[in-house]
């Protein structure tokens, strides 16, 4: 073989003994990549089976809670049937350590608050809630022709109220378009599809206005001063205040509130107010882990019984 021969086939096998290196190299990378995925796939796993655990007991505590709130509610009873916040369904429970876990607690009357669904009565607008409710938005510095559109979205024939007012019409031409509900809200987040009404002044109504099954009187040993300006006419926000029930003090008959009225002017039908309450919201905040969820329940009590009429979940 020539010299020049045996350069050649040197030079081959330097190259030859390069590639498989390299291949080695190579080969060694993707099997750690290899690795690697399944490892991060693994923790990924354990890591979605630990957060289906959390949320598990999360949802058992939850109902837990739920029939805890409906017995506190049933004893209630046995004190009579005045509602007021010094009871101990008022007393909202801190963040309390459970198994695995933290749960806060807090049950609300919501006959302490403008039932929504009080603007339509018997299939009937009601011109007496019609007016309560307009006092409320325009303490709130919201149109009072909103009132209307409610009107419209809960009654139950397709026939626009008065200024203000929406029917199918009207939402037919939006965009996505829909149809006027004609039927009672279910709570007060379902503004936001009646006409007139975006996020913002959904949320100024929030802590005053509910949605409730049935008609319902306003509850003035647990109502807001915005709400007691709203239902009783010729009352200011500024003089309710004085009317609200603070200090374990209470109201223990309608004649002792109607006493405390500032003026005739601020008088109403017994039908308007009561001293107790029917229905309540309770909520409750339960964290486990990287899971954290808020359950709320509207709570109606019939009789010596309380009922569950609607449960929503839902992370915080």
């Amino acid at each position: 073989m020539s010299s020049m021969g045996a350069l050649n086939l040197r030079t081959a096998l330097r190259r030859q003994r390069g590639i498989a290196v390299i291949m080695a190299i190579l080969i060694a990378a993707l099997a750690a990549s290899v690795a690697s995925f399944m490892m991060w796939q693994q923790q990924v796993w354990a890591r979605q089976v630990e957060n289906l655990t959390s949320l598990a007991q999360a949802n058992a505590v939850s109902q837990a809670a739920l029939e805890w709130t409906r017995m506190i509610l049933a004893e209630d009873l046995k004190s009579g049937d005045i509602d007021h916040p010094g009871e101990v369904w008022a007393t909202v429970v801190p963040a309390l350590p459970v198994e695995g876990g933290r749960i806060a607690l807090a049950l609300t009357d919501q006959q302490g608050l403008f039932n929504l669904n009080n603007l339509v009565r018997n299939d009937k607008p009601s011109e007496v809630d019609i007016a309560a409710f307009q006092r409320l938005l325009v303490s709130l510095e919201l149109k009072p022709d909103l009132a209307n559109a409610v009107v419209d979205w809960i009654d139950l024939d397709s026939e626009v109220t008065s200024s203000g007012g929406a029917e199918d019409l009207d939402y037919l031409g939006m965009q996505p378009p829909y149809r006027a509900a004609n039927q009672p809200l279910l709570d007060g987040n379902g503004l936001i599809r009646v006409k007139g009404f975006d996020a913002e002044a959904v949320a100024r109504l929030q802590p005053f206005v509910t949605a409730l099954p049935t008609p319902t009187p306003l509850n003035v040993n647990t109502a807001s001063p915005q709400v007691l300006a709203a239902v009783f006419e010729g009352l200011t926000v500024d003089t309710a205040k004085s009317l609200v029930v603070t200090g374990g003090k209470y109201y223990k008959d309608k004649a002792e509130f109607r006493d405390r009225l500032p003026t005739r002017g601020a008088a109403a039908s017994d039908q308007t107010f009561g001293l107790g309450s029917q229905y309540f919201l309770a909520t409750g905040l339960m964290s486990f882990g990287r899971v954290q969820i808020i359950n709320r329940a509207l709570l109606a009590r019939v009789g010596n019984k309380t009922r569950v009429i609607w449960q929503k979940h839902g992370d915080s």
